[in-house]
């Protein structure tokens, strides 16, 4: 008897949020980039991935 081959996925979690920076955590000194600039991109690429996880999972919109 031949098993039936499974179609394993590899785990595909959900991205999360980069977690923001306190607001106390900026030294208020002009830094470039700044903490939150860091942010804003870590953000943007958090956006990217998530709209390529739902299109990998419309289910889940």
């Amino acid at each position: 008897m031949v098993d039936a081959m499974i179609d394993v996925q590899p785990e595909d979690p959900m991205p999360v949020p980069p977690p923001q920076p306190d607001i106390d955590a900026c030294c208020g000194n002009g830094c470039d980039p700044c903490i939150f600039d860091l942010h804003d991109l870590a953000m943007d690429a958090y956006r990217q991935a998530l709209r390529a996880w739902k299109s990998r999972h419309p289910e889940a919109s």
